[in-house]
């Protein structure tokens, strides 16, 4: 698994070989972030990875400049691999709980790493962020539901925009807020945007 571009480019970390996350390939990453470039700025900004798996998508949030990540995954082992990816990047290779809930210190941003049922965390999360990212497994039941529910809950600032990974089964072409699909190989992104609220 390596981060693609931004302030830590190129850094690799080696997955366990016993670990069930299916992380989204390298070349998916990069094609749907290039896409991205022209929705949103990272630089700056608030970020969620539901879903996160390896983490793969929340260090590549924090390299390409997101002011504050919040990675929420429920596997303890996975959780665990994540924190310890972010200390290696802080030069930190202990195995101290820093950051369990948040960390200052990777280039001045701040990760929140949280081990917790993504369904739990939307209903009750009281932010709101400029980009979501969520990959949940393709063969969760609850799958169809999460994009309506991210929007039910206003997890997204106005102009906000969600990314969506699915299996090639699913079809969110018809539903609020949809603005495009993407498709590399095996992996189906839909794009989501909110709206801004026009002011009085």
């Amino acid at each position: 698994m390596r981060i693609i571009t931004g302030i830590y480019k190129g850094r690799h970390f080696d997955i366990p070989r016993s670990f069930k996350a299916r992380p989204t390939t390298d070349f998916a990453k990069e094609n749907i972030f290039n896409v991205l470039n022209s929705y949103i700025d990272f630089e700056g900004i608030n970020a969620l990875d539901l879903f996160s798996g390896t983490g793969s998508i929340s260090l590549e949030l924090v390299s390409r400049g997101c002011e504050h990540v919040v990675s929420v995954e429920m596997d303890r082992d996975h959780h665990r691999f994540i924190q310890e990816c972010f200390h290696k990047l802080q030069g930190n290779n202990g195995q101290s709980s820093m950051l369990r809930s948040s960390s200052a210190g990777l280039q001045g941003k701040n990760v929140q790493c949280i081990r917790g049922d993504v369904f739990r965390y939307i209903k009750s999360c009281k932010q709101q962020f400029d980009f979501i990212f969520a990959d949940p497994p393709y063969a969760l039941k609850e799958l169809p539901t999460i994009p309506g529910l991210i929007f039910e809950k206003n997890l997204l600032k106005d102009g906000g925009i969600l990314v969506f990974e699915h299996g090639k089964e699913h079809d969110f072409s018809n539903a609020p807020h949809f603005v495009e699909h993407r498709s590399y190989g095996s992996v189906n992104f839909s794009i989501f945007r909110k709206e801004a609220t026009a002011s009085l």
